[in-house]
Order: C-alpha cells, then structure tokens, then sequence
C-alpha cells in the first residue's frame, strides 16, 4: 500500500512546526516527506530509507530546484524502525529545516534556497498517516 497526501496552498513560515504521526508498514522500504513550493522546487526531501544499497538504514536529505536534485544528505542515525508508530517534527528555522525523529535525535538541513514560505506538502511512501497537525 502506497499512502501519498499532497497540499498544496499551505502557508508555513519560520517558526511554524508541521507534526506527522503514523505507521511505518511493517515491509517498508522508504517514505518521504516533501516541502517547497511545488514538485520541482523542494526545500527538504525528508526520504527514511530502511534497505540502503550504501548504508542499510538510513534518512536521506535533500533539495530540488527546478526539478534538479541538489547533493544528499545522509544521516546514518535512524531510530526509525518497521513497524512502530512515530511521530516526527518537521520545525522551519529560516535558514534551516530541523526534523525531530521519534528518539529526540535531531537531523538539521539548511534552507538552501532560502525559501521564506513552504506551499506545497507532499508525504507518500510506505507509511499509515493518522495524524497531520500543522503549528
């Protein structure tokens, strides 16, 4: 099962938090949690990846601008695990994304294209969403 929910006409501005609780599937692979202005222009790919062909199980950060991707960023901490119920924060810090992962641990990525407002959401992959809460 392939969940997928996409906003678009958000309007998240530093300061504000976007707080995604659910299910990882229990033969997960990947989800992701996508935030920009469309699908070709995203300020974090927030991408957990549960069977890496580098680095087994990891989260995977990255950018895209006009449709190109920018250079990864590959956390080897990923408390995320198969098969549990998760809670991750997702905070905008002006010139940094901050993801609050479920054990406190924190991935930092910086706002590349200094993009003041987020209007497109997009979290699809082999995740339950049951909660969506924007603050």
């Amino acid at each position: 099962m392939n969940m997928q929910l996409e906003l678009k006409n958000v309007n998240l501005r530093a300061g504000d938090q976007l707080k995604v609780k659910g299910i990882i599937l229990h033969d997960a692979e990947r989800f992701q949690i996508d935030l920009g202005c469309d699908a070709d222009d995203l300020a974090l790919h927030f991408n957990p990846r549960f069977h890496d062909d580098a680095d087994g199980s990891v989260v995977v950060c990255n950018s895209k601008t006009d449709g190109c991707w920018g250079e990864e960023k590959r956390e080897i901490h990923n408390p995320l695990q198969r098969g549990t119920d998760v809670k991750i924060v997702l905070k905008l810090a002006g010139d940094m994304f901050e993801v609050e992962l479920p054990d406190g641990h924190e991935v930092q990525f910086p706002n590349r294209d200094s993009i003041d407002v987020i209007s497109y959401v997009k979290i699809t992959g082999d995740f339950k969403l049951t909660s969506f809460k924007i603050c």
